[in-house]
């Protein structure tokens, strides 16, 4: 797969010794004689199951190094496929070498507070993914305790749709389904705990895990950065009330407002929106690491 859904897309860089694999809506994958798998972020950005015309500057490098962060911070609950971050000078900082996994066909999201599509599916049934919730609840509410909402995994283009629990056992098997439920709140309620020391919300966020070549459950793709997660401002945060946050609500409003069809190739973004858009990404960064990018 060489493009990523949209006409005009520019096709992925050349980088001696490695060989071009395929493009995702954000990184770009390669490999070498040894097996191994370069992992490159770029600058673009996905909304509603598609990828924008427009880039977020150093949007790549802000994911790549927020998420060897975490995948530190969070290595003595799960493995992770990161091999090294001594990678070509041409993708510096924005690039991993990892190790390859065989990935479930899943996306293991955990959610602590109700918004988005969670917030949609809440008010047609009371409940999440199965999980049934309290009467009452408004966006932005916190829950009375973590929940897994697993989704199906798209194609570009195409949407990832919610699912329960009994729905991803028939597609990973009862015993992992059980696992990557654990895993996944497990990691969530030890990240959202981290980032309230930061002034953080950690609303929701997805992961996705693999087997590695020995058979372990290794956590791979990115962890809990803005473009995975919501991140929101702790001192605002108000149920029933938007709350400003640290990922890509900015581009989110927008697209919502400017009356795009969610169907069609979406539009340019404004040159405010890219700015302050790169501007959370940073701040997010900063806020949880505590370094300047």
């Amino acid at each position: 797969m060489s493009g990523f859904g949209l006409a005009g897309a520019p096709p992925a860089p050349s980088i001696i010794g490695w060989q071009h694999l395929r493009t995702g809506k954000v990184r770009d994958l390669y490999t070498n004689d040894s097996d191994e798998i370069l992992l490159v972020a770029s600058d673009r950005i996905s909304a509603f199951d598609w990828v924008l015309p427009s880039e977020i500057p150093n949007k790549g490098a802000i994911l790549t190094q927020l998420s060897l962060f975490w995948f530190e911070l969070l290595e003595d609950i799960v493995p992770n496929h990161i091999v090294s971050d001594e990678v070509p000078s041409s993708v510096s900082d924005r690039a991993v070498i990892v190790k390859p996994l065989d990935m479930f066909a899943i996306e293991c999201v955990a959610r602590g507070y109700l918004t988005g599509s969670g917030l949609t599916e809440y008010k047609n049934s009371q409940a999440v993914c199965g999980n049934l919730l309290p009467a009452g609840l408004v966006d932005g509410s916190r829950l009375p305790e973590t929940i897994f909402t697993p989704a199906t995994k798209a194609e570009i283009g195409d949407h990832d749709i919610n699912i329960d629990f009994a729905a991803a056992t028939k597609v990973v098997g009862d015993a992992d389904a059980a696992q990557l439920r654990d895993l996944t709140i497990k990691l969530y309620d030890t990240a959202a705990e981290f980032a309230s020391s930061r002034g953080i919300i950690l609303a929701d966020t997805k992961f996705e895990f693999g087997r590695d070549v020995k058979g372990f459950i290794t956590l791979g793709d990115e962890a809990l950065t803005p473009d995975s997660s919501r991140f929101w401002e702790a001192t605002s945060w108000s149920p029933g009330s938007a709350s400003a946050s640290f990922d890509k609500q900015f581009v989110r409003d927008f697209l919502t407002a400017s009356g795009w069809d969610k169907k069609s190739p979406p539009p340019e973004l404004p040159a405010e929106i890219i700015e302050k858009t790169a501007a959370r990404y940073e701040e997010a960064y900063f806020r949880i690491t505590g370094m300047k990018f």
